[in-house]
């Protein structure tokens, strides 16, 4: 049976890159109908960041692809320390200052074929300097807990970051060392910010909780992570989880490192918007801004959410964009502009039937007196120079809250 795990350290909140490393694992492990496994490696105790093991969790469930089984390391620590003694015992490993260090032997190549490009790696054993397996605090390194809980955990395939293809022989010597089957490796490119250097927060290496407080749905993420690095053929760039599962081979996983485009994150996620049934966006948008609509009715939401919809890129925005309409906004307006509002005003009041058509009249009566632009005209109205369909936003906002706006500004 395939059987895959993510081995996150709760040193911090992993960026999108750890969480795209994450996706692939388990993709692969339904298209295997195998296991997927989340272990939390937390032995480096010194470097522990209180909630992040909680966020590791949570940006699994929030993206639905929660493990089918959970370890923690440090709940291990013996386990660790019995196969440590095992290479004592074997003469493969010596104490020295309350630590265990791994013996380097002589003479030795260690290979293996990569499942990333079908490429063969390989490494002399004296390029190889001795490590530590566990530290004096007794608790274990990285190299020697994850090849103990890979080999009783029966991992088949370690797909991981291909920033741990140095660390490989290490491991390679341990399973040697013990005697056990090797797994299967494949080792994923670096995720490249614009500057075709490694991530960083400047680009985007933020938490897929970040991007989700910021407006992007869990789909549109999932979809855009797939595609740093992962491609099926075609042209087609929408695909379902259950698309992804079903497609999903290590094969079509890129040698070369994929570039975080944000401009791309925002285009997928206005098209992921757009899909949403009406019902779905107010859901998602209630749920975001609860508090703030509280004095909105269904109504004017409703419309607004029409209105909005292939407007926006992030669900955030929406708020942006009718805030104008929906709260008491403080913004000063310069004499000129006083009177055009004045001229806007006395126009909204002669209008009977409040439609956007007559409201857009209006508005293009004052724009031709005025010799002005439609931007004055927003300004004037909301504070901004543009958003929404103006004609359209007054419409849904209703004549009498419009005349409450202008005459708020003492125009």
């Amino acid at each position: 049976m395939v059987r895959v795990r993510i081995a996150p350290s709760p040193t911090g909140i992993p960026h999108i890159g750890n969480t795209r490393t994450a996706l692939f694992n388990y993709l692969f492990a339904r298209h295997n109908k195998g296991k997927f496994i989340l272990r939390i490696e937390d032995t480096d105790r010194k470097r522990i960041v209180k909630g992040a093991q909680e966020a590791i969790v949570e940006i699994l469930d929030f993206l639905g692809i929660s493990p089918d089984e959970t370890y923690t390391q440090s709940e291990r620590i013996d386990e660790y320390k019995k196969y440590a003694k095992i290479l004592l015992d074997k003469k493969l490993a010596y104490e020295k200052e309350g630590a265990v260090w791994m013996k380097i032997p002589q003479d030795q190549i260690f290979s293996w074929t990569d499942l990333v490009g079908n490429k063969s790696i390989s490494f002399k054993s004296q390029d190889i300097e001795e490590f530590v397996i566990i530290k004096s605090d007794g608790f274990p390194t990285y190299h020697l807990a994850s090849v103990v809980d890979d080999h009783l955990m029966e991992i088949s395939h370690v797909i991981r970051g291909d920033e741990w293809i140095s660390s490989t022989p290490k491991h390679l010597l341990l399973y040697k060392s013990f005697s056990w089957a090797l797994p299967f490796f494949a080792h994923l490119p670096v995720i490249l910010g614009k500057d075709k250097k490694k991530l960083s927060k400047r680009d985007g290496a933020k938490s897929v909780l970040d991007y989700r407080n910021e407006g992007y749905l869990r789909n549109a993420l999932l979809n855009f992570m797939v595609l740093l690095g992962w491609n099926p053929g075609g042209d087609n760039e929408i695909f379902s989880i259950s698309e992804m599962i079903k497609l999903f081979d290590l094969k079509d996983v890129n040698t070369s490192s994929p570039v975080f485009d944000i401009q791309k994150l925002e285009w997928m996620n206005s098209v992921y918007i757009r899909k949403l049934a009406i019902i779905d966006l107010k859901k998602e948008i209630e749920e975001r801004f609860k508090d703030k609509l509280k004095n909105v009715s269904e109504e004017i939401l409703h419309s607004f959410l029409v209105l909005a919809q292939s407007r926006i890129k992030t669900l955030n925005e929406f708020y942006e964009l009718i805030k104008p309409f929906i709260e008491k906004l403080d913004f000063g307006l310069d004499g000129k502009e006083k009177n055009i509002g004045k001229k806007l005003l006395d126009g909204f009041l002669k209008i009977s039937n409040w439609r956007k058509d007559g409201i857009l009249t209006v508005m293009k009566k004052a724009m031709s007196q005025e010799n002005i632009r439609m931007p004055i005209v927003y300004k004037i109205l909301t504070g901004k120079e543009s958003g929404l369909p103006l004609p359209e936003s007054l419409e849904i906002v209703g004549k009498e809250k419009v005349i409450e706006m202008l005459k708020r500004l003492d125009v």
